[in-house]
């Protein structure tokens, strides 16, 4: 009789961006084998890293996080404010939260491109809506 062996999972490995999904679906068909042994064989590197990288920066992908109460009970002030004002403290203090909420890098966009804060503004209006969903 055969001694049996317990099969592990491996855990799954954090999918950043395109890259990732790519490398997956290679894998998962067996693309990813094929060219492996064939750089192998011809010692010719395939670029299968650096493109994976490049497809990562170029489609990534965030997780969202939660709101704390203090950007809450902000952001409950501003949405429902008479007549909010996008002055500089505003400016940061939204570019702050969207900033922390989606993961990326602070920065303050121009107010020349008024799109880019109604983007802003209505990106954090989606989360912030998320907490009210049936409230009475």
């Amino acid at each position: 009789m055969k001694p049996t062996t317990k099969r592990t999972r491996k855990s799954p490995k954090k999918v950043e961006g395109l890259g990732d999904v790519v490398e997956a679906i290679t894998t998962a068909t067996g693309i990813k084998a094929a060219v492996d042994w064939f750089s192998e064989a011809t010692g010719i590197d395939c670029g299968c890293e650096e493109r994976k990288e490049k497809l990562n920066k170029l489609v990534r992908f965030s997780r969202v996080e939660c709101l704390t109460k203090e950007e809450y009970d902000w952001l409950d002030g501003y949405y429902k404010a008479e007549s909010a004002v996008l002055d500089v403290p505003t400016q940061e203090r939204i570019a702050t939260i969207h900033a922390r909420i989606f993961n990326h890098k602070y920065h303050l966009p121009c107010s020349c491109t008024p799109s880019r804060w109604r983007t802003f503004i209505e990106e954090l209006r989606v989360v912030y809506n998320e907490y009210n969903y049936g409230a009475s």
